[in-house]
């Protein structure tokens, strides 16, 4: 059976996990994302976050007239470039890691993920015409997550900055319990990557 898409995108993968030493199931995941929409005939772009050096923004007024960090510019490039960017990154005290929203603040600066005029919640924003997924690992069930503490970075994530900057729609994967996955659970979600990076959504 033919599992091509119909039309083929041009797909960012970021992986937010700050550790670059380690195997982890984060790289795994994004692995078979990316060699799922690859055997589709996508066109694929990876980005790991803990392989770039790049400062911690610490005042405003750098957020406003700093320069962009040489490290991120090919970033900045890539997500004009994508028509979907995926996100790995594993949950941690209840947040992306630290690392990948320093990222985030880095690259989402203005002229480029806002006008320079600043922030504004109506009308179109620079980067409109992108869609996105958000692939989240977490030790808790995924229910306990989403149920009962309403998974609230996570929204944070798509409304107050994806969905701020216009990507859209986007939607999410959450991968629970993942210390008690096995063998078997963790080639599941492997295989359910592959098939989502096929569909290149």
């Amino acid at each position: 059976m033919n599992t091509a898409p119909s039309t083929t995108r041009r797909i960012l993968v970021i992986e937010g996990h700050p550790d670059k030493q380690t195997p982890h199931l984060n790289q795994a995941l994004a692995d078979a994302y990316a060699q799922g929409a690859s055997d589709a005939g996508h066109e694929v772009r990876r980005i790991a976050v803990a392989d770039l050096d790049f400062p911690v923004l610490r005042r405003v007024s750098d957020w406003h007239q700093g320069e962009v960090p040489p490290a991120l510019k090919a970033s900045q490039a890539d997500i004009l470039w994508a028509q979907h960017v995926v996100f790995f990154f594993p949950l941690w005290l209840g947040e992306m890691p630290a690392l990948l929203k320093a990222y985030l603040e880095q690259v989402a600066r203005p002229g480029f993920a806002i006008g320079r005029e600043g922030p504004k919640e109506f009308g179109r924003k620079p980067l409109s015409g992108r869609s996105a997924r958000v692939v989240v690992t977490m030790g808790m069930p995924a229910l306990v997550y989403r149920w009962y503490f309403r998974a609230h970075s996570l929204k944070a994530l798509e409304r107050n900055i994806l969905g701020f900057v216009g990507f859209g729609p986007i939607h999410e994967t959450l991968v629970g319990s993942v210390e008690q996955l096995g063998d078997g659970g963790v080639a599941l979600w492997l295989a359910r990557l592959r098939r989502l990076g096929r569909k290149g959504g």
